[in-house]
């Protein structure tokens, strides 16, 4: 059982660590090839960077974003997500980006442009700042602590208001969950059902939707501070209602599931690489490995090629036998681990044994196991909001650089000390 202070700690750590791993990641995200980090960032990428231009895998131009303009205007809803980042995208209202796709990428397959005009995804964005992923859980947080409570309306409202308002949000890189949801909202369905389907766009199944969710399951630490059986039970069902607002995905709910109630019990204070032992064996691995898995897609010119059975196959099946953390790291080093065991794309059933595996192997140092999923690149940003979480509530120091080293620093630290007044508040909050 977690004293009080050493809970409200391990609460603030665990989304210190969550920012931290979001702008520890941003330079190097979608870097599939290691050799490419390498390169460029001098070995590896070792604090806060910059995002640099241009990078050498990007394929964020020429996404797509088709919002019914009509309806929306028809209904009075927003439907401009993008700003002044529309210029990279493929829009209803704006067209086509001016930036020819010339080429194909050799790590992933997909139609790219021309080497100076690969706009980084985080294009702007300076050392220490954080994406847009990291920005919406400082929307959770604010709801949260206006509210003294969960308030899934409150939630939402925000989320909306946040997306087309004003504000500056200097990251271009909107992901395809947004994209997908606003042009369902652009339509007029309810924001509560606005959310798309793994089975209809196979990436809305990322590791990306973990995320609110589990910083929404630690408002149920107070409860198991207390020892209460209800905690971790009712906080795993407000995480997975909150993932459906946004991702409608199995496999995101199936790595919640198993990830929710071990960060309650890293929170408690039990020791770290016993719990992860104890909850990985809850994980099956993918039956199909990170290298072949990018094999199929560059063979495919891209996993858009993939007919869909057979990216569903890929995706879900699974080897039988349970994740055993402590018999991986004594056989596989880090670098056959990352690819060899697990691809470093946005899937959360490669996704979460990977995070597991680094948080045990670095024995939840933050510092050391960030730094690691930063250097892994692929979705490592995602992944890194997640393992932030893990590492900073596994332990009751947080590195004090990591902290001050993010731009918004100040701002975080408020947004951090009111959202875990009110997950220790005692106060029946979802």
């Amino acid at each position: 059982m977690a004293s009080p202070d050493r809970l409200r700690i391990r609460l603030a750590n665990a989304l210190w660590g969550l920012f931290a791993g979001d702008a520890l990641a941003m330079p190097v995200h979608w870097y599939y090839s290691r050799q490419n980090i390498r390169r460029e960032f001098d070995g590896g990428v070792t604090g806060y960077e910059a995002a640099r231009h241009p990078h050498p895998e990007a394929f964020m131009i020429g996404m797509g974003y088709q919002p019914d303009v009509e309806t929306a205007r028809r209904k009075g809803r927003e439907y401009d997500i993008l700003g002044d980042h529309a210029r990279f995208y493929r829009t209803s209202y704006t067209g086509e980006p001016t930036i020819a796709l010339t080429e194909t990428e050799g790590e992933h397959g997909n139609a790219v442009a021309g080497k100076d005009d690969r706009y980084h995804y985080h294009h702007g964005l300076a050392a220490g700042e954080n994406t847009l992923g990291a920005q919406l859980v400082r929307v959770l947080l604010r709801s949260v602590a206006a509210q003294g409570r969960y308030d899934q309306d409150d939630f939402l409202a925000r989320f909306v208001s946040f997306m087309t308002g004003t504000e500056d949000r200097n990251d271009p890189y909107t992901e395809i969950y947004l994209r997908r949801w606003f042009e369902n909202y652009s339509r007029g369905l309810p924001p509560a059902a606005c959310a798309e389907y793994q089975r209809n766009i196979w990436s809305i199944g990322s590791h990306g939707g973990m995320i609110r969710p589990l910083v929404l399951a630690m408002l149920g630490a107070g409860d198991a501070a207390a020892d209460t059986a209800p905690a971790p039970y009712q906080a795993t069902g407000m995480a997975l209602e909150h993932q459906n607002l946004t991702h409608r995905s199995e496999n995101v709910a199936a790595a919640v599931a198993v990830t929710a109630p071990l960060l309650l019990e890293l929170l408690r204070g039990d020791d770290a690489r016993a719990t992860l032992q104890t909850h990985a064996a809850g994980v099956r691995t993918p039956a199909v490995n990170g290298n072949d898995l990018f094999k199929a897609y560059r063979d495919h010119g891209g996993p858009g090629g993939i007919p869909h059975a057979e990216m569903w196959r890929l995706h879900t099946e699974f080897d039988p036998t349970p994740l055993d953390l402590a018999k991986l790291d004594a056989s596989a080093t880090e670098d056959e681990v990352v690819m060899g065991h697990f691809a470093t794309a946005c899937y959360p059933e490669h996704g979460l044994p990977l995070m597991l595996y680094l948080a045990y192997h670095h024995d939840s140092d933050a510092r050391a196991a960030l730094l690691a999923n930063a250097n892994a690149g692929g979705d490592n940003v995602h992944r890194g909001m997640v393992l932030g979480l893990i590492a900073g509530a596994a332990r009751s120091d947080f590195p004090e650089e990591l902290k001050n080293g993010l731009a918004a620093h100040a701002a975080l630290a408020t947004e951090i000390d009111a959202f875990v007044e009110v997950a220790c508040s005692g106060r029946r909050i979802f």
